[in-house]
């Protein structure tokens, strides 16, 4: 009699489906934290609009918002690295391609609204 391979995999396996589900976590916390730091600039500009000199609160949120965008760019970069690391067994572990276009679309909003801040009069 030959020995029947398990469908099942092993705990080894399964182990890296969790690094792999905790990398996406991951990104999604950097993500959130990058449209926290968007909040933040768009709310500073916005309630000290007025203070002078009127260059200050614009250099401010448009920190916040530089932030956000390399935020972005770490996040992407770093979930990047782990997912060529391993793969995936049981789980469908998020494509690179789409956290790259999560990436990109954040981080071009970001840099977006930093242009319209010192562009666009407040009305």
């Amino acid at each position: 009699m030959t020995a029947v391979p398990s469908p099942r995999p092993s705990r080894t396996d399964l182990a890296e489906d969790r690094t792999i589900l905790a990398n996406e976590r991951t990104f999604a916390g950097w993500i959130r934290t990058s449209l926290g730091c968007i909040a933040l600039g768009l709310g500073f500009h916005a309630l000290f609009n007025r203070m002078s000199p009127a260059w200050v609160p614009k250099a401010i949120a448009t920190g916040f918002l530089l932030l956000a965008a390399a935020l972005v760019w770490l996040a992407v970069r770093r979930a990047g690295a782990v997912t060529r690391r391993l793969s995936p067994h049981v789980v469908v572990g998020a494509r690179m391609m789409n956290l790259e276009f999560i990436g990109g679309a954040v981080s071009l909003g970001a840099l977006a609204l930093a242009v319209a801040i010192w562009l666009l009069p407040l009305g």
